[in-house]
């Protein structure tokens, strides 16, 4: 399995996750730069959330969660931005989801992300 083919099957989980805890999906892979896109942009109650999604095989070289850099955040906010500004966005908050896939399939959404 590729880096790609598993980046693809974890957003793939993710989006079943999240529509199966009351998310609508709006929009996957939504690129506004070679360094910015966003993973998916979903819908929950009258908030716009965007998440990014990071996928590992296993944890021998480190959780999903701890691959998502200060810069990668802050790539994900400037398209926040655009995004925002293009649609007129009002309530809107910024998610990660980790998953790992072996030993055991395992899943951490966190809500609310910022760094600081």
């Amino acid at each position: 399995m590729t880096n790609k083919t598993t980046g693809n099957a974890g957003e793939d989980l993710a989006c079943r996750y999240l529509e199966k805890n009351g998310y609508e999906i709006l929009e996957r892979n939504k690129h506004y730069s070679r360094f910015c896109e966003i993973d998916i942009i979903a819908k929950h109650k009258n908030t716009v959330v965007f998440v990014e999604v990071k996928t590992r095989r296993t944890n021998a070289y480190g959780t999903p969660l701890e691959a998502i850099t200060q810069t990668k955040y802050e790539n994900i906010c400037k398209g926040v931005q655009y995004y925002i500004a293009e649609n007129k966005v009002k309530n809107y908050r910024i998610d990660v989801i980790g998953i790992t896939l072996k030993p055991e399939m395992k899943i951490n959404h966190i809500k609310n992300v910022s760094f600081a």
